[in-house]
């Protein structure tokens, strides 16, 4: 978990860590803060092991905590965060190490992590049906663990939430 921990050492992650706290001090609803990055990490770990997936740790651990980290962009710029979540950690992911598959496969997961299809055009080498194939589950992990990391079964702020109620989660599964 070496390079994990050069991601959580990097000083442009701390940057954009800080504007997003600065940012959500007021914010009733859910934050994106370092107890979401980890539980959505735990969560996405549990999912990839569950498919028999071989995505090693560390490529998980590294998508969640960077998954949210352009949030701020989206606040102060409009920028879907998905977009500068992608391109921040372009930069950190590089800095720390990751070779270009990694790289690809992390940041296409961050970009698809809010819904949107895998763009096959976006992974930036060809891939065999297998490898495109994990990079779709993991694209679908991450998102999964995103939403089951909310805990809105006990959230001061459900009923102001703008989650469909099927959406929300009532119980705990995981």
């Amino acid at each position: 978990m070496d390079r994990v921990n050069a991601i959580l050492n990097h000083p442009l992650y701390w940057e954009c860590l800080t504007k997003i706290e600065e940012l959500e001090w007021d914010r009733i609803f859910c934050r994106h803060n370092m107890e979401h990055f980890l539980d959505v990490a735990r969560l996405a770990y549990i999912f990839s092991l569950e498919k028999r997936l071989s995505l090693e740790k560390e490529v998980i651990y590294s998508a969640a905590l960077l998954h949210d980290i352009g949030r701020h962009e989206q606040y102060q710029h409009g920028v879907p965060h998905e977009k500068a979540s992608t391109d921040i950690a372009e930069l950190i992911l590089r800095e720390c190490k990751f070779s270009e598959s990694e790289r690809d496969l992390i940041e296409e997961a961050i970009s698809a992590h809010r819904g949107h299809e895998v763009q096959k055009s976006s992974v930036k080498k060809e891939v065999n049906a297998g490898e495109e194939n994990l990079v779709m589950d993991f694209s679908y992990i991450l998102r999964k663990a995103d939403k089951m990391s909310r805990m809105c079964f006990a959230c001061k702020a459900k009923s102001d939430c703008n989650w469909r109620a099927e959406k929300k989660n009532i119980s705990i599964l995981y």
